[in-house]
């Protein structure tokens, strides 16, 4: 019959064994016959180091280490460790061991079974190591993603070869952007365009794509040229273009944009946005020209695209956005920073040079924001005449 003591060691799952200062084993708990499936008998001497090993040189080590330990240490020292053992069945268990040297010529090892927890632990290693594995995968692809859209996005130097000066500020979110900016050249025009597809990120940047080659479609097919006339054309074909293959639901995704053009014999200036607005700083003087109410494929209803006609003159400055500047929340109360707020910095820097603002109005970005994660993507476009 087991004592009170024993039933306890059952009951808890632990192990107990005295080891003398010649490293052999000299008394071994009843619970070893449920826990590792040898009787303690099978146990005493030298066998404990040698049955439930993994291996029979580890079973040398640790005797060896454990007769240091009673040889150097005649005061009581405790010992803390996790060890694997091998069940007569070949199964691996961990036990976590409090020893205690308890006269010179004994030590006392209690071992907690904690194979659940080890086995636990593992499982977790391996979904953290699958995971992360998977994220560099898909950090891998979308960086790859990165560098694609990057290759479709034009050429900002455009704007200091066909204009006075300018700058893009770009800064997706999420490695890629929903924002897209897009130049284009006739004979008689100067085309800027600032888009916010609907979305950041991956989605975001599949509706760039998407915008891309829309706008090729109108200017270099179609050959629109009015503003207007150019929205209207993006609206069906982007609406078109997302709902093709879809009889059931239709998809409620869309972009907004602001477009001008610019004579180059005149300066004068054509203005039509959905959903966005322009701003004009005209000797020192700051004009909002707001878009249409109507987002680009998001409704297919009747819409109403505004041109609107403003005569520029030598060093005006033109500013097209996304609302990401705007939108970003920061400042001593953690709120959005206002359209008073983006008109104040842009008649700040309308006087620098387009490299200058750049660099200022992204200083000015950082400088609200703080420590908060960027809110979306980013992107204004500065243009002087």
């Amino acid at each position: 019959m087991q004592t009170f003591s024993e039933l306890v060691l059952d009951k808890l799952d632990t192990l107990v064994v005295v080891v003398n200062n010649s490293g052999d084993v000299e008394y071994v708990s009843k619970s070893s016959k449920k826990l590792l499936g040898y009787e303690p008998e099978q146990l005493l001497g030298d066998q404990w180091w040698i049955k439930p090993r993994l291996s029979a040189r580890e079973g040398q080590e640790i005797r060896e280490k454990i007769k240091n330990l009673l040889l150097h240490d005649s005061s009581s020292i405790s010992q803390r460790f996790e060890h694997a053992f091998k069940t007569s069945q070949g199964m691996i268990k961990w036990f976590k061991w409090s020893s205690t040297v308890v006269n010179e010529n004994q030590l006392v090892g209690i071992g907690l079974d904690i194979t659940e927890k080890k086995l636990s632990e593992q499982r977790m290693l391996e979904v953290n190591r699958s995971l992360t594995e998977r994220n560099k995968e898909i950090t891998d692809s979308i960086n790859y993603a990165q560098k694609i859209q990057q290759a479709i996005l034009p050429d900002p130097s455009f704007l200091k070869e066909k204009f006075a000066d300018g700058f893009v500020l770009y800064q997706p979110k999420d490695i890629v952007s929903g924002d897209y900016f897009f130049f284009h050249e006739t004979e008689s025009k100067k085309y800027v365009a600032a888009i916010d597809c609907t979305g950041h990120g991956v989605p975001g940047a599949m509706m760039s794509v998407i915008a891309n080659s829309l706008l090729k479609e109108v200017f270099f097919n179609k050959k629109l040229a009015s503003p207007e006339e150019i929205l209207f054309e993006l609206d069906e074909l982007l609406f078109e273009a997302l709902n093709k293959n879809n009889t059931e639901d239709i998809r409620y995704d869309g972009m907004d944009i602001s477009l001008i053009s610019v004579d180059k014999q005149t300066n004068l200036m054509e203005f039509a946005g959905a959903m966005r607005p322009i701003f004009i700083i005209q000797q020192g003087v700051l004009t909002e020209i707001k878009g249409s109410k109507f987002p680009l494929g998001f409704h297919h209803c009747k819409k109403d695209f505004v041109l609107n006609t403003v005569q520029l003159n030598e060093g005006d400055m033109i500013y097209l956005s996304s609302d990401g500047y705007g939108d970003q929340f920061g400042g001593d109360r953690n709120k959005k920073m206002n359209r008073r707020a983006f008109k104040e910095l842009l008649l700040s820097v309308a006087d620098m040079s387009g490299e200058e603002q750049e660099a200022f109005l992204e200083y000015a970005h950082k400088n609200w924001k703080q420590d908060e994660e960027q809110t979306d993507d980013l992107l204004v476009i500065g243009v002087r005449v």
